[in-house]
Formats: structure tokens, C-alpha cells, sequence
């Protein structure tokens, strides 16, 4: 039994019994991640790990890191706290795995006004269930209370993860070229991107979020939580299938942004819109907001939250593999000369 006790603290707003009892919930959550490699246990002061290095000639290792963003105000005023954390977790090994590395494990942090175990546990459920899904360990972690910083029911949560790449197998664009055959990964819905602007349009503090909406089949609140999709697995079974030349994650900068970041000098990336299916979610908002349509594709996913760039021989290998495993994807552009880097038509 831990004895640890500050009556000076506790005065300060600060409950060290409630960090010791949300360790003990969160661990059950914490023992689904566990995988091959995890050598040390929840609790001391670092997260260790023995990765399987066999079969590699020169292991690059490859890290990223990010947090939820406003999306977790939405959680805040839905009192539901358990699907963030996957949000979390995929915003860093949907960017790692964009270089072809394995998510290794995974860390959170958790800065919140008041420690609540239950709440905290359910945040760390969700980190679970996201690494989970991309097959990495949760191997630590970090829960700060910050009383007089931080309203009592508001918290911030992020995270990073670290992954392993052969170097001869990292994913550049070195070997794009015209012709290349240009993959969309449907994604969920709006996933963790653009939240401030989704806040503003909504007007998400004076009861919104309960509103039933027909169009979504589901009240506006379920719908902005619904979590970001972890493309971990489908990615690293097509890049074992096909030939795969450049990975962008779709996330804040929509399309504008995030293609251009895996296409060469010299080459473009052209989308046919006509193609990509976007869910309802993001015409509501465009409608409720007047968002002209460029600003759509410059801040959202428009339902693609990944694009994958394959050669055009071995794109059906790469088709099956992704459905394969689970994934909706479609053809949606090609890579073409220019010197835009990315062209919507």
C-alpha cells in the first residue's frame, strides 16, 4: 500500500491519492497494449523497451508526436472521455507510419484542472484502444493536475509514439514519377483537425451537440466524436504488396497542405474530387458556415485521411491489401508533370 500523503498539497489542490487510484484503474487498459518488446511495468520512471531489431541492416528509428486539440472540448461538454485518446494515438503513428516505421510504443500526457480516476482512466482507455489498433505498447505515461492553471473539469491530452523502419525500406518520394496511381483512404468523418473552426460554426458551448440531425443519422455531438481512423495496419500490409512511392496523412492543411509534402519538384498530384466520397458531416459545416470549397480542402480531410501513391503495375496489390485489411479505399487521382504539387479538377 503506498503511505504517500500531503496535507500541504491536498491544500494547494493538489490529490496525490486520486494520481495513485487512477493508476490502478487505468492498469487493466494499459495490459491490452502490452506486445513483444514491453520489458518494464506501469509505475516507475521510465517505459522500457527491447525491440526485435533480426532481419534488419539498418534500423532507423522514428518518432512523432501530437496531441488532441479542441476536438476534446467536444468530449469536455458530452461528459465522454473514453475516444480522444485514440484520436491521440492515431495522430502520431497515422504520421510515423507515412515513412513506412512500425509504431514501437507509445507514451500520453495528461494536464487536467482536477484529477477524477474515473476520468482519467477513461482518457487512457482510449490511448489503449488506439495502440490497440496500430499495434504498439503503452508503456508509460504522465497525468499533471494543475489546479489554479486549468479549470477543474478541463484536461489536455497528447502523446507520442516511436517506431523502426529498415533504411532501405523508408517511403520518400524518390521514386514517384508521372503516372503513379494515387490512393484515397476514406476516413471516419472530420477526425482531429479544424476543431476551433467546427466550434465556431456549431456553436458548440450553448447545447448544439444535441441536436439529432437526420443527414448524419446520429445527433451532431456522436458525430464530432467519432474517432480518427488508424491506417497503421492496411498501410504497412500494401507497402509489403506494392510498390508504394509517397504516404501523406490527411490532417490540418486538408489536401493543399499534406500531399505536397510527399511529391517531388517537378510533379503534381491530381485529385479528382468526383471521386472522393465526403461525408455529410462536412456539407453541414460548409453549408452552416459559408466555408467556400477551397477552404474546405485546405483545412479538412473531405473523407480521404490518407493518400497513398503506388506505381501503377502494382496498384491493384496495393487495392486488395487495403481492403484486405479492412480498409474503404478508391483510386482518386494520378500523379501528372507539373509544378503545383497538388491540383484539384
Amino acid at each position: 500500500m503506498n503511505n504517500s500523503h500531503s496535507a500541504s498539497y491536498a491544500a494547494a489542490g493538489v490529490n496525490i491519492e486520486a494520481g495513485y487510484e487512477g493508476v490502478r484503474l487505468m492498469r487493466r487498459h494499459v495490459e491490452r497494449t502490452i506486445i513483444p518488446g514491453v520489458v518494464s511495468d506501469l509505475g516507475g520512471f521510465g517505459g522500457l523497451f527491447e525491440p526485435d531489431l533480426s532481419g534488419m541492416s539498418r534500423p532507423v528509428f522514428v518518432s512523432g508526436t501530437d496531441g488532441v486539440g479542441t476536438k476534446q472540448r467536444i468530449a469536455q461538454l458530452m461528459n465522454r472521455h473514453d475516444t480522444v485518446g485514440i484520436d491521440c494515438v492515431a495522430m502520431c503513428v497515422n504520421d510515423i507510419v507515412c515513412c513506412g516505421a512500425k509504431p514501437l510504443f507509445f507514451l500520453d500526457y495528461i494536464a487536467i484542472g482536477r484529477n477524477e480516476p474515473e476520468k482519467v482512466a477513461a482518457l487512457v482507455s482510449g490511448v489503449a484502444e488506439g495502440c490497440v489498433q496500430a499495434g504498439c505498447a503503452l508503456i508509460g505515461g504522465e497525468t499533471a493536475e494543475h489546479p489554479g492553471v486549468m479549470d477543474p473539469d478541463d484536461y489536455d491530452l497528447a502523446g507520442f509514439s516511436v517506431g523502426v523502419v529498415d533504411r532501405e525500406k523508408v517511403i520518400d518520394h524518390s521514386s514517384m514519377r508521372e503516372g503513379d496511381v494515387i490512393l484515397g483512404l476514406a476516413s471516419s468523418g472530420i477526425h482531429s483537425n479544424g476543431y476551433s473552426l467546427v466550434r465556431k460554426v456549431f456553436d458548440v458551448e450553448n447545447g448544439a451537440l444535441e441536436r439529432y440531425c437526420p443527414d448524419l443519422g446520429m445527433t451532431l455531438g456522436e458525430a464530432l466524436l467519432i474517432p480518427t481512423i488508424i491506417y497503421v495496419k492496411p498501410v504497412l500490409a500494401a507497402a509489403a504488396a506494392a510498390d508504394v512511392h509517397g504516404i501523406s496523412h490527411i490532417t490540418g492543411g486538408g489536401f493543399y497542405e499534406n500531399i505536397p509534402r510527399c511529391v517531388p519538384d517537378g510533379l503534381s498530384a491530381r485529385v479528382e474530387k468526383a471521386a472522393i466520397h465526403t461525408p455529410p458531416v462536412f456539407a453541414m459545416l460548409q453549408r452552416e458556415g459559408d466555408i467556400p470549397e477551397r477552404d474546405m480542402f485546405n483545412t479538412y480531410n473531405m473523407g480521404i485521411g490518407m493518400t497513398v501513391i503506388v506505381s501503377r503495375d502494382t496498384a491493384d496489390k496495393a487495392l486488395d491489401a487495403l481492403k484486405n485489411a479492412g480498409c474503404q479505399v478508391g483510386v482518386i487521382g494520378e500523379i501528372v508533370s507539373g509544378g503545383d504539387k497538388v491540383v484539384l479538377v
